[in-house]
């Protein structure tokens, strides 16, 4: 007998967060894109250890491992860049765990600032067992992509000058 839930656990569950950053796109992408494997962990702060697997050169295929700090302890997993494109979007997808992160940028107007950034994180795949969860864990990841997006715009506005 096959047993039919209300629910898909194959169905993303996302959230997002969007900031205004007053500095110019390419100087926020340069930080985010371009030193991607130099600045992820200062932003993500639940990184505790990070190791790019291909050198620091960021490109579609390049592949990095992170261990993170989980309510229930630590997780490691392996993540392969998706989708590079300066000045506008980096997006990587874990290869060992169901995720994905996307970082957006878009400038407000042509060489001026503010500059737009949105996060997007997902989670490709839920256990079925977690689905009853699914409204809290949607709070807890829009919870994340605020912060992600606030710590990225405080350590932009430090470091870059």
């Amino acid at each position: 007998m096959h047993i039919k839930f209300p629910f898909d656990s194959h169905k993303p569950i996302a959230g997002e967060a969007c900031i205004d950053i007053d500095k110019r796109v390419d100087d926020v992408f340069h930080y985010i894109g371009e030193k991607f494997f130099e600045n992820y962990p200062k932003w993500a702060v639940e990184v505790v250890d990070f190791e790019p697997l291909d050198g620091k050169e960021v490109f579609v295929g390049a592949k990095a491992k992170q261990i993170r700090k989980d309510n229930n302890g630590e997780i490691e997993s392996v993540f392969e860049i998706t989708d590079y494109q300066p000045q506008s979007r980096l997006i990587f997808q874990g290869l060992t765990e169901p995720y994905k992160h996307s970082y957006f940028l878009e400038a407000a107007q042509e060489d001026r600032h503010p500059t737009r950034l949105t996060f997007r994180f997902e989670f490709l795949e839920l256990e079925v067992f977690m689905r009853p969860f699914e409204k809290l864990i949607r709070c807890a990841i829009e919870d994340g992509a605020e912060n992600t997006v606030e710590n990225i715009k405080n350590l932009i506005l430090v470091e870059c000058n």
